[in-house]
């Protein structure tokens, strides 16, 4: 019987999962109990874009993950974590 060839021969080994793990739920309550929909406007995504960062369903861009940084006055590296899965 006869194999079908492999797809990944040849190709670099892919990376190892990692995740992005955050502390903007905690900052929240942290300042004043702000609410998923002020950060969220503050930041200029919806309330299910935030959520769905908060739950670690989603990674926010660069860009949004300074500017919600930026609005706790935290550095990047306080909001956000990033480590092996």
């Amino acid at each position: 019987m006869r194999r079908a060839p492999d797809p990944d021969a040849g190709r670099p080994a892919r990376p190892s999962r990692t995740t992005v793990r955050n502390q903007v739920r905690e900052l929240r309550f942290a300042h004043g109990e702000m609410t998923q929909q002020q950060l969220a406007d503050r930041i200029g995504v919806s309330r299910q874009t935030l959520n769905a960062i908060e739950l670690g369903k989603y990674s926010p861009t660069l860009e949004v993950a300074f500017r919600i940084a930026e609005v706790f006055g935290e550095p990047l590296e306080r909001v956000f974590q990033h480590g092996p899965a």
